[in-house]
């Protein structure tokens, strides 16, 4: 049995999370920074890495509380290096490096994309995953198409190449003046609209394997929200602003349409490297895998199962980066308490093949 302490900070929640083997979750405590953020429609940066300075000493001591074991116990600390916000990653960083010197216990520096496939393999009382597998990540900043033959072994098929699909959810919910978070309130509102009611444009509909979504969100831009006055030059960030709708707009017909859109997109790209990697699986992870629309036309397209976390592992929490660090700790891998942080980390830096 081996023992996994997790720990991630990169965006807005505070985690920490006890995981054994790499499956099983004796403790996953997160504390939620949404509330705060809303205020500004986003995360406010500073405002996240001191939130999560007040945080991380109670979240970790209640999740090992939680999984009633001692320092003893643990075999070795998995915290999240990258990618994600500098200030927010560099409180979860130092304090697992000084748990690490303290409890003398081997340190793991995981990438946070990793540990949201990861999450797959949190699913109580599923099939193993056979390999080779097709993973799509929607989480954040992040819209990535990824061939995983094994542990550790990543080929980057696509990725976005501008605003993720996370991205694109949070802009066109401020638009249209719906809460924080924007993925949940378009998804709301976008069950009473109808889908058909705006034709948006379905950029990179080509034969590569990359997204893009700032056409779409500037389409949906243009379909809703007033010019500027007469003569003055207005920013594309400013008249994203709330409240500044046509009269004749309907939000849940704009979210129905705009969620089809970005689904649609997303879908259309898997299915086709499904196809031409004969994969066994379709796994789908990050935030943005809680979509249910995503869900279902994923499933209905697919020519092979689809695989997608319980809802409460789709968000940000440290089960997925306990989970991600055992198979790197039972591969012998270990970092050093020079670790640091890289907020622009790609996957493929930790690519190791099989381990």
């Amino acid at each position: 049995m081996t023992l996994i302490l997790g720990i991630e900070t990169s965006c807005d929640e505070t985690a920490a999370a006890v995981v054994e083997d790499g499956t099983r979750i004796h403790s996953n405590v997160v504390a939620s920074q949404i509330e705060v953020h809303s205020r500004y429609g986003g995360v406010f940066p500073e405002v996240a890495s001191r939130m999560h300075i007040e945080a991380i000493q109670p979240v970790v001591r209640q999740a090992m509380n939680e999984a009633k074991l001692t320092p003893a116990d643990i075999d070795a600390i998995a915290v999240t290096q990258g990618p994600g916000l500098a200030g927010s990653l560099l409180v979860g960083v130092n304090f697992a490096k000084g748990l690490a010197l303290g409890w003398d216990k081997p340190l793991l520096g995981i990438n946070h994309i990793e540990g949201h496939i990861y999450s797959l393999w949190l699913i109580e009382d599923a099939p193993p995953i056979q390999f080779p597998v097709l993973v799509l990540v929607v989480s954040g900043g992040h819209s990535e198409l990824l061939l995983m033959a094994g542990h550790g072994d990543y080929v980057m098929l696509g990725n976005t190449l501008d605003d993720a699909a996370g991205e694109a959810f949070d802009k066109v919910g401020r638009m249209l003046s719906l809460p924080y978070p924007g993925g949940p309130s378009i998804e709301k509102a976008a069950k009473q609209g109808v889908t058909g009611a705006y034709n948006f444009t379905r950029p990179m509909t080509d034969d590569s394997f990359n997204f893009s979504f700032s056409g779409l969100k500037t389409a949906v831009m243009r379909a809703v929200q007033q010019p500027p006055a007469s003569g003055k030059r207005t920013r594309g960030v400013e008249s994203m602003e709330p409240g500044n709708l046509k009269a004749e707009v309907n939000v849940n017909d704009v979210a129905a349409s705009f969620q089809a859109a970005a689904v649609e997109m997303l879908v259309s790209k898997t299915i086709k490297a499904a196809r031409m990697y004969d994969v066994t699986e379709i796994l789908l992870a990050g935030g943005v895998s809680a979509n249910t629309l995503l869900r279902e036309e994923l499933k209905k397209a697919a020519i092979r199962p689809v695989r997608y976390p319980p809802l409460k592992f789709c968000t940000d929490n440290a089960a997925m980066i306990a989970a991600a660090g055992y198979f790197r700790y039972q591969a012998g891998q270990r970092s050093t308490l020079e670790l640091d942080v890289l907020p622009m980390l790609p996957i493929a830096a930790l690519h190791s093949p099989n381990i």
